[in-house]
């Protein structure tokens, strides 16, 4: 399957454009629209989200990966395999965190260029294309450099911001559940919030956080919205103590 994870939103062209691409280079491979509203031109926080979903794909499974506020720049086009998935996308430091948690990872450069490669938009001239090669089993001209090359060594395993908030208002953080202490407290604002296993270990209106179904911390509030009650946003950021 493809999976799409970019910060195009889903109003406007952009999604349906990229869809299109790959609708007409690799038709019957199932494209699946996992993140439209990828934090925005922050490839850091990005990071952390990407790699916490992209576990639950199988391997062989090709991500099309688009969080790219330099596009058109010198930076590099990529393709990075991390435990048998594929990822495509820009050198900005999207694939630091799933690379550094696959057991086995390698790099390569994208040497390919279409016939049409605007300088604006490669997530539909260049990346979805390479995408849909690489899912239909076609070749693409690409030249292998060390992980090394890539990577952001300053970047922390886990980050302690704000890194999604869905459509219920719930906070993500970049900090993975199970590194934490089963007594941490996470502070955001002045509001210090205690750990439950699920929303209704708060009272309703009540706060809390929790390990979500993708192993992330995330902050919660029973039956209301976590971002409009403790002032969240994506970047917000967010202290562990005990």
């Amino acid at each position: 399957m493809i999976v799409l994870f970019t910060d195009f939103g889903l109003s406007g062209p952009y999604t349906g454009q990229v869809k299109a691409v790959l609708a007409q280079q690799a038709p019957g491979v199932p494209v699946i629209d996992l993140f439209a509203d990828a934090p925005a031109f922050d490839p850091q926080l990005s990071a952390y989200l990407l790699a916490a979903y992209a576990p639950a794909f199988p391997a062989g499974s090709v991500f099309v990966c688009v969080v790219d506020p330099g596009v058109g720049t010198d930076r590099r086009p990529l393709v990075v395999e991390a435990d048998g998935r594929l990822f495509i996308g820009p050198d900005n430091g999207l694939f630091e965190i799933v690379g550094r948690r696959a057991a086995a990872a390698r790099a390569w450069t994208i040497e390919w260029q279409p016939e049409r490669l605007s300088a604006s938009f490669h997530g539909r001239d260049l990346f979805a294309p390479v995408a849909a090669r690489l899912a239909t089993g076609q070749t693409v001209v690409r030249k292998e450099i060390p992980v090394s090359v890539i990577a952001r060594p300053d970047w922390p395993d886990d980050l302690a911001r704000i890194v999604y908030v869905d459509v219920y208002g719930n906070a993500m953080t970049g900090l993975r559940a199970s590194q934490l202490p089963p007594d941490a407290v996470l502070s955001v604002g002045n509001q210090q919030l205690e750990r439950g296993r699920t929303f209704a270990d708060a009272g309703p209106g009540g706060a809390l956080w929790y390990g979500n179904s993708n192993g992330l911390a995330e902050i919660a509030v029973n039956r209301g919205r976590a971002d409009t009650r403790l002032g969240l946003r994506v970047g917000s950021a967010v202290t562990v103590g005990s």
